[in-house]
């Protein structure tokens, strides 16, 4: 399945050729054609999925161990996730085989570009964009996905009362995150004084995020609600 992409020149990631395992390349030769596609209108999701559960969006979803944990926990939630690194992939498809996961459905693009392209408005319960690159260096901030125009797409998609979910740990991208939510009138966050959430039960702790807490990163959660 071939990474397609528009002609938008800021991107929020680089695609890198990453190693796989021989698991990984085995589940994308075997796996991919069942659970992945490349839309080419809008998504119907109750054809995708063979049912009417809210879809939870997952976006750059690395290697897709939140996506394992939310679709145990929630059978009768539908879960699309989107990223371009093929390894990445490779290790949810080997996660959807091994737990017999039907309610799990990937896209390998760029996820702005889904989102503008093939999702309708208003059929989204939940997009979650879990530690997104922060791009540390000031002249790379361009890059952070979250801004004020992506917002602005996402806001198009959510359901009445659907969540955005954001999770970092980068302190200084968080901060200012939190800030842009609350020039955002449309997002209500769950905590009171625009704060941070404990994380949440669909959120499990991942790889990346213990291989932080090593390094004495903390976690910073922002779950809003459209509405």
């Amino acid at each position: 399945m071939k990474f397609e992409s528009s002609d938008r020149q800021i991107r929020s990631f680089v695609l890198r050729k990453g190693k796989m395992t021989t698991g990984q390349k085995k589940a994308v030769e075997e796996l991919m054609p069942i659970y992945a596609f490349v839309p080419d209108k809008s998504i119907n999701f109750k054809q995708l999925f063979g049912n009417s559960n809210p879809v939870w969006l997952d976006v750059g979803f690395g290697n897709g161990e939140s996506i394992i944990h939310a679709a145990r926990k929630y059978p009768d939630v539908n879960f699309l996730g989107i990223e371009v690194h093929l390894p990445g992939i490779g290790h949810l498809l080997m996660g959807i085989k091994e737990h017999g996961l039907n309610n799990v459905r990937i896209i390998r693009n760029d996820a702005v570009d889904v989102l503008d392209l093939f999702i309708d408005d208003s059929s989204l319960a939940a997009v979650h964009v879990y530690f997104p690159d922060p791009w540390h260096k000031k002249r790379h901030h361009k890059r952070r996905i979250i801004n004020q125009a992506f917002l602005d797409l996402i806001k198009t998609k959510l359901i009445a009362g659907g969540r955005l979910h954001y999770a970092s740990d980068w302190e200084p991208y968080a901060l200012e995150v939190q800030e842009l939510f609350a020039q955002n009138p449309w997002l209500s966050n769950q905590e009171t004084d625009n704060g941070f959430a404990p994380r949440p039960e669909w959120r499990p702790i991942t790889k990346f995020e213990r291989r932080g807490q090593k390094l004495e990163h903390g976690t910073y959660d922002l779950i809003m609600t459209n509405s």
